[in-house]
């Protein structure tokens, strides 16, 4: 039946009041027939309009402690009768049953529930089995009856309504079906997630109601969208909207900032530090930061665990750059930011990240726990007659921070709490080491006394013998190889230190 369907009779049965009045106003003046549960019965007669309660129609109470309200013939039957077709006509009448055209209904906020730290009875009390059996229902049968599931819709619906004299048409019909069922779908991978944690199943399921189309992807002539709530994850405080690009380098901003507490800026480059320093204060990190690599700087992806004041934007201020991020900012500093309106500022909020991670892979979807393991001096394990000092062990550990953030093959050279240079991406962990002594030279950086961290084993000795040669007085390895003998005899014929720790950081 393609026709506009004028409503009739309504269900209404919601847990979000808000927005509902004026279309209950609405379908009330012209004349629609309202049936509704408990609190929003309630509702609709504090606004001094008729309705009858479900318990009315179907003759049975709310039972169970509400567990049980509307799973009843007179109210499924009175949804998903065909109009077009004559036996479910005759059915409905022989057992009085009333034609239902529209349902508004929503859920019990179960991820809310659950967010808010809700005890386990609270969480399962919030698993609905009546209003997610009615939007299926309505749903199901668009061709006849509108369903609402959102209050988002509220204000869309009353405006088609007041258009078209109280009907609807098939093509919105069907709209509200696809949303409903988007409704359903969500909800039902949230209660299964829930359930999913211990001995999981495995399954892959994940459901994200928000989406943010982007101006393309990777390039141009791609297509982007980011599913996800970012604003929950930064308030902006000036520029554009983020690209694909940006967010990918945004992502791995974040994650690299949040394995260094003392104060630490980072500069980023298609995902890799071509800067990073932790100091006393957050205007010497970027100070010594951005001299790890002024050139690579330029439009990179900005990041700090302190606040951003105005001494310290005003050199930030004249570097080019596509995005700054900092848990606060003196408001000074962005004012001075905001005059150039392209200059994305972000300031990040407190929201806890996933500890998982998935990417569509060939026909599927690869999915991998978060590498959330970092090791410090502790967990370096001396492999050589030298040993490394004090202030060694601690530059080891920062360049280890690094490495786990960097694209594999790599290798990264620290001095002092500064990053001196890397080589990142290589097919070999040689290329690797040359590109970051050949480009430390470029800056007029010296690696003597600097330290070498390495993302995997070293296969061969020529890597010890390269950074020996260079001046590096230690190196962090993950050990594990067949000839991890020959590079250790190598550091101990050069008389430089050698740690390792166990752990490989490989990122592809």
């Amino acid at each position: 039946m393609s026709q506009p369907i004028k409503i009739k009779n309504a269900l209404i049965s919601v847990y979000y009041k808000d927005g509902l009045e004026p279309l209950v106003k609405f379908l009330a003046a012209n004349g629609v027939q309202l049936f509704s549960t408990g609190g929003t019965e309630q509702f609709i007669r504090d606004l001094q309009l008729p309705v009858t309660a479900v318990e009315d129609l179907t003759g049975y109470p709310s039972i169970l402690g509400g567990r049980v309200k509307t799973l009843h013939p007179k109210v499924f039957g009175g949804i998903l009768n065909r109009r077009a077709l004559n036996q479910d006509q005759e059915q409905i009448s022989q057992y009085e049953i009333p034609e239902i055209d529209l349902v508004i209904v929503d859920l019990y906020p179960f991820e809310e529930t659950v967010s808010a730290g809700g005890t386990p009875e609270e969480i399962i009390e919030k698993i609905d089995i009546g209003g997610i059996s009615l939007i299926r229902a309505a749903a199901k049968n668009f061709n006849d009856v509108v369903i609402i599931a959102s209050k988002d819709d509220y204000a869309g619906l009353l405006e088609q309504l007041e258009a078209q004299n109280g009907a609807t048409t098939l093509s919105q019909r069907k709209a509200y079906a696809k949303k409903a069922f988007h409704v359903s779908s969500h909800y039902d991978t949230a209660i299964f997630n829930y359930f999913n944690t211990e001995e999981p199943l495995p399954v892959f399921k994940q459901s994200v109601k928000q989406a943010k189309t982007l101006r393309y992807g990777e390039n141009p002539h791609q297509q982007g969208i980011f599913y996800g709530d970012l604003d929950s994850m930064f308030t902006k405080l000036n520029g554009k909207e983020l690209s694909y690009n940006n967010l990918v380098d945004v992502d791995a901003a974040v994650s690299l900032i949040d394995e260094f507490d003392a104060p630490t800026f980072a500069i980023l480059k298609h995902t890799n530090a071509c800067g990073i320093a932790s100091r006393d204060s957050v205007l010497q990190a970027w100070t010594d930061a951005l001299a790890c690599d002024p050139v690579s700087a330029f439009g990179g992806v900005l990041i700090t665990n302190r606040e951003v004041d105005l001494a310290t934007a005003e050199e930030i201020n004249k570097l080019f750059f596509e995005v700054l991020i900092a848990p606060s900012y003196q408001q000074e500093a962005i004012d001075l930011f905001s005059t150039k309106k392209n200059r994305v500022i972000l300031k990040r909020n407190n929201v806890e990240l996933s500890t998982k991670q998935f990417k569509t892979l060939l026909n599927g979807v690869i999915e991998q726990d978060k590498d959330l393991i970092i090791e410090g001096p502790d967990q370096m394990t001396t492999v050589t007659e030298k040993a490394p000092t004090a202030s060694e062990l601690e530059d080891l550990h920062f360049a280890n921070k690094i490495v786990k953030h960097t694209k594999s093959n790599t290798i990264v050279l620290v001095k002092d709490g500064v990053l001196v240079s890397s080589g990142v991406g290589q097919t070999s962990r040689v290329d690797a080491l040359r590109q970051a002594i050949e480009k430390a030279a470029s800056f007029n950086f010296s690696v003597q006394g600097a330290v070498m961290a390495s993302d995997a084993f070293f296969p061969f000795p020529d890597c010890v013998e390269i950074a020996a040669g260079a001046g590096i007085t230690a190196v962090l390895q993950p050990g594990g190889s067949i000839k991890d003998a020959d590079s250790v005899a190598k550091a101990n014929e050069k008389g430089i230190a050698m740690v390792t720790t166990g752990i490989r950081h490989f990122k592809h």
